[in-house]
C-alpha cells in the first residue's frame, strides 16, 4: 500500500543504523492501535493521499485479521513510524494487496505460496526528516516476517514514485500498472520479489536486515492458530518465471 515515507537519498544506504536504539512494538491494545491509526492519518493527510475525516484515524478491515500484525517503530522511546505485516497463504489468503491485485496473487496462493504483504507504511511527518534511515529500519520488519514465515514472495503495493526505492533496496520487480485503492486518492502499483532467491544479495548490501530467530519469534509468535482458509481461485500465471521460485517441499 502507498508509502507515506520519503524514500529518496542514497546516502542513507551507507549508514549502519544503531538498531539498539530501535524498538519494534506490536500494537495489541485498542489504545496502542489507535495511536498507529492516528499516525497513519497525519502522514497520509500531509501527503495528500486521503481526504480529512472527523475521527482523524485511518483503519480498515485488514487491521484485525488473525494473520495481520501492526507494529510501531520507536527510536529512543519515541514513535517514529508504523508498518502492518499480513501473511497470506492458502490457509489464510486474505491480505490488503489481494483485494486490489487478485488476478495476480490468487494463482500464487492457490499454488501454496506464502506471501508477505507489508502495508500502511507511514512515518511521523514531524520527525522523519531527522532520521533518514527510517524507511530501512521500518521495512526490516518485512524481511524478518519473510524469514520467520518461510515466505516465497515479498510484496510491496506502492505509489509509482516509490518504486525505484523498492527496486534498488529490496530488488523488487514491478508487475502491474497503477490501480486505485479504496480510501486513497492516489493509485498504487504492485511489486514483488522472489525472497529465497534474493535475500542473500540484500543481506550482503544491508547486513542489519538480518535478525535472530529469537527476535523474529518475539515479534510474530502467537499462541492461537491463524484463521481457517477460504476458497481461492485459479487464474493466469504470476509474472515470475516458473524456475524462479522453487516448489515448496
Amino acid at each position: 500500500m502507498v508509502s507515506a515515507v520519503r524514500t529518496t537519498g542514497r546516502s542513507s544506504e551507507r549508514l549502519a543504523y544503531p538498531l539498539e536504539a530501535v524498538d519494534y512494538k506490536l500494537a495489541e491494545t485498542q489504545a496502542e492501535k489507535e495511536q498507529l491509526y492516528r499516525l497513519r492519518y497525519r502522514a497520509y493527510l500531509r501527503e495528500g493521499t486521503i481526504d480529512p475525516n472527523s475521527q482523524q484515524m485511518i483503519q480498515d478491515q485488514y487491521d484485525d485479521l488473525p494473520n495481520s500484525w501492526n507494529f510501531g517503530v520507536y527510536r529512543d522511546g519515541v514513535l517514529m513510524s508504523s508498518l502492518r505485516i499480513t501473511v497470506s497463504s492458502p490457509e489464510t489468503p486474505a491480505c490488503p494487496s489481494l483485494g486490489v491485485f487478485s488476478d495476480l496473487l490468487e494463482p500464487e496462493i492457490a499454488k501454496g505460496r506464502v506471501l508477505i504483504d507489508p502495508t500502511r507504511f507511514v512515518a511521523d511527518p514531524d520527525r522523519e526528516s531527522r532520521c533518514p534511515e527510517l524507511p530501512y529500519i521500518t521495512l526490516r520488519l518485512a524481511y524478518m516476517a519473510c524469514e520467520y514465515f518461510d515466505a516465497d514472495i515479498g510484496l510491496a503495493s506502492v505509489r509509482a514514485e516509490h518504486q525505484a526505492f523498492y527496486r534498488r533496496v529490496f530488488l523488487h520487480k514491478s508487475i502491474s500498472e497503477p490501480r486505485n485503492y479504496p480510501s486513497l486518492t492516489k493509485p498504487i502499483c504492485l511489486m514483488a520479489v522472489d525472497y529465497p532467491a534474493m535475500r542473500e544479495r540484500v543481506f550482503a548490501r544491508y547486513p542489519y536486515f538480518r535478525s535472530s530467530f529469537f527476535e523474529r519469534r518475539k515479534l510474530f509468535e502467537r499462541s492461537q492458530p491463524l484463521a481457517e482458509s477460504v476458497p481461492v481461485l485459479t487464474l493466469p500465471q504470476f509474472p515470475f518465471a516458473k524456475a524462479t521460485i522453487a516448489p515448496r517441499p
